[in-house]
């Protein structure tokens, strides 16, 4: 069964527990039938897994949710990215954006105590009362390990954003006004304990794309041990991932576009290549998106599909010719981006002096040329012009190919139906390569950072180039648009450095305190039994 069609009984799951009952001939008789709830779903295998899509869906939404107002938050601002969009004013001034009041500022936080949190709960609480049935242990661990890494994949993104947050680690049937804030190292030790178990109980291998399996438990304590300070762990986990036999990055043609001009790092980011059914051996986790699969592609927000085009595009379409006449039109080819998010000159150019000739800077991977389209035009053909540096923010700049993809049929909105990596191999390369980094060992930090580079046909990096600085221009190369840059940035401590640096938008309003979210003032005020302090800086 795959992973779109356990997203639909899912989607089934909820709408019969807010339903309540089920209706006989006479509608009007108040005799329930049935009611699904947790106490009588929740009883056997079957019911586990419906409740374990509903936490993949909510995985799923949190990438899709709110337009450029959704996850879109933690890219811009940082040093890879800013707006294209003039009219949208976030992070062009961190003072005004990033406030306890702000929108901005509760976006996660209540998405994640609202949905992610409460889902994972339930199934961990409910998975060890006595109606629910199991074959063995090891039946019930399996579940409990994939809600206990989702839990922490949770609550590892919190800690990244705002720093300490509460542990709600239970799920409560009467409303609960005292919460009070853990530590940041309290909760990455409680992500931690999660993830341990995690990699313990979840299975090597799964026949369900978009399935969690052990990589990606080990994958993701390679950094939490990193944040906790325990670097000789951080590197037996990555290693763990990169030593079992079942991952290697690509380095040859393959998949749905093989044939066609491009190369391997392009075809990673192709339709239909990014699970293992295509020949990729590097994905590690993935997110599933299915056209026409009920399930396979609605969000809370109505947003159809995989949103990256729709905010990384450029808006080509709305782009005039020199005489001001209409002469691009959205091609199927290149779908319909918006121009939200826009690489800054940092991510465009920086970042390839070093070597113009990486593969991941080639013209399949990177689309800096653009021509006018619209056949009736007296411009049709010819190339629109542009200066490096000087570039339209929104229209026709620089764009990062990887985002490119088949629109969801019938809808003109820039969503794509192309599946959307969470982990990959050569960010564990790079995990391990930071941990080495960390504990001095520079020789085997390039090492690996090789692996990934080599793998780009880039120019070997040496050991004396080795630093987190580094480690973030190659994160950048290779991983932009894949990772929540935002939470990269904090996680090293780098991004107020970063921002001043390679940001000029945002580099003139980006404080100290600016590291962290503020705590939203709509959670300090509801607390009513207890205080949640508010981080450094923030009124």
């Amino acid at each position: 069964m795959k992973m779109k069609t356990i997203l639909y009984k899912a989607i089934i799951c909820t709408t019969l527990i807010l339903l309540g009952t089920s209706c006989k001939d006479n509608f009007l008789e108040e005799k329930p039938l049935a009611f699904l709830n947790p106490e009588v779903a929740l009883v056997n295998k079957a019911g586990f897994e419906s409740a374990i899509a509903a936490i993949h869906q909510a995985v799923r939404d949190e990438f899709n949710r709110g337009n450029a107002t959704g996850i879109y938050i933690l890219q811009l601002g940082t040093d890879v990215c800013t707006t294209g969009d003039e009219t949208l004013q976030t992070f062009k001034n961190y003072e005004t954006t990033l406030t306890p009041g702000s929108s901005t500022a509760a976006y996660f936080w209540n998405f994640e105590y609202t949905t992610m949190i409460p889902r994972a709960n339930t199934v961990i609480d409910y998975a060890d009362r006595p109606a629910a049935k199991w074959a063995n242990e090891a039946e019930k661990n399996a579940i409990v390990a994939e809600a206990r890494f989702l839990r922490a994949y949770t609550y590892n993104g919190l800690a990244n954003t705002y720093g300490g947050v509460p542990i709600v680690d239970r799920i409560y049937d009467q409303p609960k006004f005292d919460f009070v804030r853990a530590s940041q190292q309290e909760v990455y030790e409680f992500v931690r304990q999660d993830l341990e178990f995690a990699s313990q109980w979840l299975p090597e291998t799964t026949t369900q794309p978009g399935r969690i399996v052990k990589a990606a438990a080990d994958h993701l304590l390679s950094e939490v041990y990193m944040s906790l300070g325990q670097y000789d762990k951080a590197i037996a986990s990555a290693s763990a991932v990169i030593n079992s036999g079942k991952y290697k990055l690509m380095n040859a043609r393959f998949g749905s576009k093989a044939s066609e001009p491009g190369d391997v790092y392009s075809d990673l980011f192709r339709d239909g290549n990014q699970n293992p059914s295509s020949g990729n051996t590097e994905t590690i986790w993935a997110l599933q998106y299915e056209f026409q699969t009920p399930g396979g592609l609605a969000s809370s927000s109505g947003n159809l599909g995989n949103m990256d085009l729709r905010g990384w595009g450029s808006f080509y379409s709305a782009a005039k010719a020199p005489n001001g006449t209409t002469a691009m039109v959205v091609a199927d080819s290149l779908g319909r981006g918006v121009g939200w998010l826009r690489g800054t000159n940092y991510l465009f150019y920086d970042i390839w002096k070093e070597d113009s000739k990486d593969m991941r800077n080639s013209p399949y991977n990177i689309r800096r040329d653009w021509y006018y389209n619209l056949p009736t035009s007296p411009y049709f053909g010819k190339k629109v012009t542009y200066f490096p540096g000087l570039d339209t923010m929104q229209h026709v700049g620089p764009m990062l190919r990887k985002v490119e993809g088949e629109p969801v049929l019938g809808r003109n909105t820039g969503q794509t139906v192309k599946d959307k990596y969470v982990y990959r191999l050569a960010e564990t390369y790079l995990l391990r390569a930071e941990a080495y980094i960390r504990k001095g060992d520079m020789t085997s930090a390039a090492a690996d950072v090789n692996v990934v580079r080599a793998r780009a046909k880039a120019k070997p990096a040496t050991p004396a180039q080795m630093s987190i600085d580094y480690i973030l221009d190659e994160r950048a190369r290779e991983l932009t648009t894949e990772e929540v840059r935002r939470r990269t940035l904090t996680r090293v401590g780098k991004l107020v450095e970063r921002v001043r640096k390679y940001n000029p938008r945002s580099s003139s309003s980006i404080e100290e305190k600016h590291e962290l979210f503020p705590i939203p003032q709509t959670a300090i005020d509801a607390n009513i039994e207890g205080t949640l302090e508010q981080n450094p800086g923030y009124n």
